[in-house]
């Protein structure tokens, strides 16, 4: 039983594919099940893909078509995009999966159209709720659409289901002592937990470095910044911040899977941008948080997430250009001074998580897979 999984750009497009394939060993452990992964080389995505032993990992070319001018599109559309077909053409011959299942990300494009040339069946899933290129342009073809949110744009309705964005089952296995011991927190103050998306937030970083040594005067700090940018946050911070508060802030580059689970269990607020991947998460982990949507996202899908999720009050969304330390700290201070909002929007988060995400599409791959007709 052969799956070929593809999507990339992002964690956001790995992470899910990861928790899906947990959940398919999990129910399925005496099937004879192969998983590969096709999709572009992205140092992160390989490293987090590598460690996962079910999977043989497959590189092919790819290329994106930017939504602004660019010179890099002609070089992708004439010579990255059909490279990646030819390279996912002839591994899927090679191959010969009874499946491809695409969690979208331009890393996907070529491998999911050899598919349909292939006549291999195809499931995508969308994690927002403005659909991504790449799966806009295949789902005409999918037998099979998994959507995130329950008014995804664009889909045919009659072949998707809605079953959330799936999550890692482990990220809800957190507990705060084991956060003390492994972030050394003091755990004298609220935590606040700063998140960018997988590749880190430059103005998220810059805020929290604006505003340091005020919110460490009445909050402890655990700030994911992105490798890209830990080492500069990380020479700034030693210069704004003062030194009598250094032992309550707790900057990493990013928080690997058994950081981030303990980090969720105790931060008492998360603030993070409003990627699919990140709100389930949070939701999962049932704890209020402030959200900041990458301004200019492609079809607004950040803000149109933040909001339709900020619906039921299990957040507070905060567009960038009003992100300032003042306003930033009314909130905290409003929040944190509620318990009753802080316990309503836990509540509100739970309900609107779906955590059994992964292991719903596990079946459905399962149960296809065991009657393809159907």
């Amino acid at each position: 039983m052969k799956i070929v999984f593809t999507g990339g750009g992002t964690g956001g497009h790995l992470f899910p594919i990861i928790a899906i394939a947990r959940e398919l060993w999990r129910l399925a452990p005496e099937k004879n099940l192969k998983l590969y992964y096709l999709g572009p080389h992205d140092k992160d995505g390989l490293l987090e893909l590598s460690q996962e032993p079910q999977f043989t990992v497959k590189t092919v070319a790819s290329g994106k078509i930017r939504r602004y001018f660019s010179l890099r599109n002609f070089v992708d559309v004439l010579i990255a995009m059909p490279l990646g077909f030819l390279q996912s053409f002839f591994l899927l011959l090679v191959i010969r999966p009874q499946l491809v299942f695409s969690k979208g990300g331009s890393g996907s494009a070529m491998v999911t159209f050899a598919a349909r040339v292939l006549g291999i069946p195809i499931f995508i899933h969308e994690s927002d709720i403005v659909p991504g290129m790449s799966n806009t342009a295949i789902c005409p073809w999918a037998t099979k659409i998994f959507t995130s949110f329950e008014r995804t744009e664009y889909f045919d309705p009659a072949k998707t289901m809605v079953t959330g964005n799936p999550v890692k089952k482990e990220l809800q296995e957190g507990n705060k002592e084991s956060a003390k011991d492994l972030f050394g927190l003091t755990l004298k103050k609220p935590v606040l937990l700063f998140m960018g998306g997988s590749q880190g937030a430059e103005p998220i970083n810059d805020f929290v470095l604006s505003a340091l040594s005020n919110l460490l005067e009445s909050y402890e700090i655990i700030h994911a910044a992105g490798n890209k940018h830990y080492a500069s946050v990380k020479a700034e911070a030693d210069v704004v911040m003062d030194q009598g508060l250094a032992g309550y802030y707790h900057l990493y580059p990013t928080l690997n899977e058994i950081a981030l689970k303990h980090a969720y269990a105790a931060a008492d607020i998360i603030i993070s941008r409003a990627g699919s991947g990140s709100i389930f998460e949070i939701a999962a982990a049932g704890k209020p948080s402030i959200l900041i949507p990458l301004p200019g996202s492609a079809g607004d899908h950040q803000s149109k997430n933040a909001y339709a999720y900020a619906v039921n009050g299990a957040t507070v969304v905060i567009e960038q250009e009003n992100l300032t330390p003042n306003f930033f700290a009314g909130k905290i201070h409003f929040l944190l001074s509620q318990p009753e909002k802080m316990k309503n929007m836990s509540e509100a988060a739970r309900q609107f998580a779906k955590p059994l995400a992964a292991k719903a599409i596990a079946r459905e791959i399962l149960e296809f897979l065991g009657n393809p007709k159907s």
